[in-house]
């Protein structure tokens, strides 16, 4: 049974920062893509940025490009995503997504498994 597990929101003043972890468990994730989304209330779920838990390349939306960053720990089995310079409208629910082998990785029906969601709220 996969599971994933986000962890590290909270309520940061716009500019600051924050690390948002994901544990994954229940299987070895080397050939799954592992994905990052977000819903704000009264919103679609959308794309924030995936990877492969294996390596290479990462892709973000436009809207965190440069201001966010994937990172794994594989020892540890845990996704990463730095967020720097948020906005007001970086506030949202942030999930992670784990998907069996390498896939369309903005669509949300792309992904196998999903966490609960850890809320980051960014103050003006």
């Amino acid at each position: 049974q996969v599971q994933l597990v986000e962890s590290g929101g909270g309520l940061v003043q716009a500019g600051g920062s924050l690390r948002l972890s994901c544990a994954a468990s229940g299987r070895t994730f080397g050939t799954y893509t592992m994905g990052w989304f977000r819903q704000a209330p009264g919103k679609e779920r959308e794309f924030v940025g995936a990877t492969r838990w294996s390596g290479g390349s990462t892709y973000y939306a436009d809207s965190v490009k440069g201001r966010f960053t994937i990172s794994r720990d594989n020892a540890k089995s845990t996704l990463y995503m730095q967020m720097n310079n948020l906005k007001p409208e970086d506030t949202a629910v942030y999930y992670c997504a784990a998907a069996r082998g390498w896939v369309p990785v903005t669509m949300t029906s792309s992904y196998d498994y999903w966490g609960q969601g850890t809320q980051v709220t960014v103050s003006s």
